[in-house]
């Protein structure tokens, strides 16, 4: 009988589903990717999942009993009872239209399979390989098309009752402020997401009337993004540095209030905004310090992710070591 020093770990996102074999240790042997076949109510996307990991282990020469587990990162909410995803839009997977990936996986691999939320999947990538240095005690905040996170404490994830431990995007950081998706108001990701970043851009354009180049692309109509805003920052654009300042603030306290309430020994920060590196960092961190006490102040960091896009299928994939003891 072959050992089981292998795990596989998948990330399912809205257009793409990453794979990677791994050993025990999380060294990455053989990964690959594929279009997500969003089609036909998502009905399609679990049968693909099988499919390929059944070919690649055929192609490889593998069998399921060299395998500790299959962990799978997903979007929408995870109920760890029975298994099922509900609320994953991007997916076709609606709220009252619920699969059953983690039965249906095991069933037709023969591997046992595990699964949480694709934030929380990156936050166990980043701790377990990347950024956290392997600490008991670490939050991941990811800045991307929206905000998501993930909090780790005593190196366990923090899920909650129903699955909503570690919502970093909808922490209220300004009660009159924009409404969000979720039908609140001032939500974090209303202003430090790639859109909220631009939506803050654009009302403080209105309202200034000196010389920037940020300023004259905004009056012309020109579509832009979060990255225009940082680089533009760089180069000392007075509105494009009032933009980051005003997200840095946002951003400086809803980081500093997760650091009060659990202290933990990093705070990292990924997502395709955090592109903007040590730019970004410094200007966020000038605010944590402020509205962090003394004692965090001296022992909670703020932090770069180091993995990008492989921080979902390692994390994936220590799922099957985490929840296998």
């Amino acid at each position: 009988m072959a050992s089981k020093q292998k795990l596989i770990g998948v990330d399912l996102g809205g257009t793409t589903i990453k794979f990677a074999i791994l050993t025990t240790e999380g060294e990455v042997q053989q990964k690959w990717s594929q279009e997500t076949n969003v089609l036909a109510e998502g009905s399609l996307i679990i049968p693909d999942i099988i499919e390929s990991i059944n070919h690649h282990l055929d192609l490889y020469n593998m069998s399921a009993e060299e395998f500790m587990g299959i962990g799978m990162g997903t979007p929408g909410g995870v109920n760890r009872a029975d298994g099922s995803v509900s609320g994953a839009f991007n997916l076709n997977w609606d709220a009252d239209h619920k699969v059953y990936p983690v039965r249906d996986i095991t069933e037709q691999t023969g591997i046992q399979t595990y699964l949480e939320n694709d934030a929380n999947v990156a936050a166990l990538g980043e701790r377990w390989k990347g950024a956290g240095n392997n600490a008991k005690d670490v939050v991941f905040v990811t800045l991307g098309t929206g905000v998501g996170g993930g909090i780790i404490t005593n190196g366990k994830l923090v899920t909650g009752i129903a699955g909503g431990g570690g919502e970093i995007g909808h922490v209220t950081i300004d009660p009159d402020g924009y409404e969000c998706n979720c039908g609140k108001k001032g939500c974090l990701e209303t202003v430090a997401s790639a859109t909220g970043i631009v939506r803050v851009a654009r009302d403080l354009a209105e309202q200034y009337a000196g010389n920037s180049k940020l300023k004259s692309m905004l009056d012309n109509g020109d579509d832009i993004s979060a990255k225009d805003v940082y680089d533009l920052a760089k180069e000392d654009d007075v509105l494009a540095l009032q933009v980051v300042d005003k997200v840095s603030m946002y951003l400086g306290i809803a980081l500093a209030n997760q650091a009060n309430s659990l202290n933990p020994e990093f705070i990292i920060v990924g997502g395709g905004v955090s592109a903007a590196g040590d730019f970004l960092l410094e200007h966020v961190n000038k605010y944590f310090l402020e509205y962090t006490f003394p004692l965090v102040r001296r022992t909670t960091k703020l932090k770069l992710a180091t993995l990008g896009n492989g921080a979902g299928v390692i994390g994936a994939a220590s799922l099957v070591i985490n929840e296998g003891e």
